[in-house]
């Protein structure tokens, strides 16, 4: 019997400065033995070089939804990543992705991507403590967790911008715990390949 694939976690990275960390969240989900792609956003391209991305994880990274290869032989590339992606992770998810998450706005490969993909969806946003308690992002938020998106709380401290408050990119041990917890969760609710073989 073939080994199963191992477990594909697409990691959206979007662009604020707690970036650079995503690429602690990789080698980390990496330790764990998942399959870690990477889709950035032009803003992310700012702090982050894809090169980096694609040295960790062996994997072309997607920064366009233009890109003169996003038509390849299974279909448009957004829905081929779509469909074959088991998690979808966001981290950081600034203020701005999670607005057009709610909205279903879809005008970059992540957003498109997003709305395209059945699997289970995570974010860990990071922002300015005032974005974070702005009005508009907590509904935000609240429309996602409505609608099944499991949102790791940020933590409170210094922040880059020289404030002191909640919206610092939660740690990234809290952020790997919460993927394999709903990796767990997702094994033990898928039905075995043995389901209803006598042997």
């Amino acid at each position: 019997m073939p080994s199963p694939l191992p477990f594909k976690v697409t990691l959206g990275v979007t662009g604020g400065i707690a970036a650079y960390k995503s690429a602690e969240i990789v080698r980390a989900l990496q330790q764990h033995s998942l399959d870690v792609h990477v889709v950035m956003t032009r803003a992310a391209e700012e702090f982050v070089r894809p090169l980096t991305f694609a040295s960790l994880t062996g994997h072309k990274v997607i920064t366009s939804i233009w890109e003169t290869d996003a038509y390849n032989d299974s279909g448009i590339e957004h829905i081929s990543e779509a469909q074959s992606t088991d998690l979808l992770l966001v981290a950081p998810a600034t203020a701005h992705t999670l607005a057009k998450f709610a909205c279903g706005m879809a005008d970059d490969f992540l957003s498109t991507l997003y709305l395209a993909t059945t699997a289970p969806v995570m974010v860990a946003p990071a922002m300015n403590v005032n974005m974070w308690n702005h009005a508009a992002t907590q509904a935000n938020l609240a429309t996602l967790r409505q609608r099944g998106v499991e949102i790791i709380e940020p933590g409170s401290g210094y922040l880059a911008c020289g404030m002191t408050g909640s919206g610092r990119l939660a740690d990234t041990d809290a952020i790997v715990a919460a993927v394999l917890a709903r990796v767990q969760r997702l094994d033990e609710n898928s039905p075995s390949d043995l389901a209803g073989e006598t042997i």
